[in-house]
């Protein structure tokens, strides 16, 4: 066990290894729809959870995290991974019983970056942060990956961690990770925070703007932000994921939190099952069918004046 002792709160327990993960998905289900699932298996065919059996961090030195794809840029389909299913497939968010789709916000479609989460962290819906004072959204923390390929939903990708914003969705506090793919022809020219509108101006403006506003056509207030907007580094946003990890630590291997399911493979938590117990889950899922249509209200611009 390794011991850091962090600027913003207590200890953190670093037990885990960090490595750079890869893994496959299969698909169940009808895309568009509630029944779509994405399951995933690791290098030896064994289905894992993309919360609990993924490393946070790729690197020792913790500045390269492994992301898990859940929206490809450009795109409108609220993908997650889900926190309480077994196995926490990734799923399409619903609202009202229906498929969700983000809204886009003029000048903007869909997602403007590659969007995800990175596995083994999670918001306590208990803890207060001293930063934002509201506490944490019960999620995996999501990270804006900025690099110019689009990603496919459930990729595994490594990505260099540049900073951090701390949205404020609702009361709760919903940090958003900037980072780089690795392989990004410009990831050897930005490192931290600051080179980020060096090399890609407006990037950090625009992140800013979509998020306070993209919930505003569903009727939802504008969001806002801690620390007056701003974006904080990437030492900063180290000891964020660090933080949510050691979260989530407690959270997969305590009592407490019947809500969330830690079905495991890998990891032996609180719910570590055999490869034969979630090839079990997997089975009962409905086979893979072509895409159902898409409504043209999704392609729909939405004029925001804040």
């Amino acid at each position: 066990f390794r011991s850091t002792f962090l600027s913003r709160g207590h200890p953190i327990i670093m037990a885990l290894p960090a490595y750079p993960a890869k893994a496959t998905v299969e698909t169940y289900g009808q895309p568009y729809t509630l029944s779509h699932r994405l399951y995933f298996k690791d290098e030896a065919g064994k289905y894992i959870s993309p919360f609990h059996d993924i490393p946070a961090f790729a690197s020792e030195d913790h500045k390269i995290v492994n992301m898990v794809c859940e929206v490809p840029r450009w795109s409108n389909a609220k993908m997650e991974i889900s926190k309480s299913l077994p196995l926490n497939p990734i799923i399409q968010d619903s609202k009202k019983g229906k498929p969700r789709f983000v809204h886009n916000c003029f000048p903007h479609h869909g997602y403007i970056w590659n969007y995800g989460a990175i596995p083994q962290t999670w918001e306590d819906p208990n803890h207060t942060d001293p930063g934002t004072n509201c506490k944490g959204d019960n999620d995996p923390i999501d990270i804006c990956d900025i690099s110019e390929r689009v990603c496919t939903v459930g990729e595994i990708k490594q990505v260099k961690v540049l900073g951090i914003m701390a949205m404020i969705d609702e009361g709760e506090t919903d940090w958003k990770v900037i980072g780089i793919d690795v392989n990004d022809p410009n990831a050897a020219k930005i490192n931290d925070v600051d080179d980020i509108d060096k090399v890609m101006p407006g990037q950090l403006a625009a992140t800013n703007e979509w998020f306070r506003i993209y919930k505003i056509p569903a009727g939802k207030p504008e969001n806002t932000f801690a620390f007056n907007g701003d974006a904080k580094n990437r030492d900063f946003a180290i000891k964020v994921i660090e933080e949510t990890m050691e979260a989530w630590k407690k959270m997969v291997t305590g009592d407490g939190f019947d809500k969330l399911s830690t079905m495991s493979t890998t990891f032996e938590g609180r719910e570590f099952v055999k490869p034969e117990v979630a090839a079990e889950v997997v089975s009962k899922e409905p086979a893979a069918t072509e895409a159902a249509p898409l409504d043209p209200s999704v392609h729909k611009w939405h004029y925001v004046k804040l």
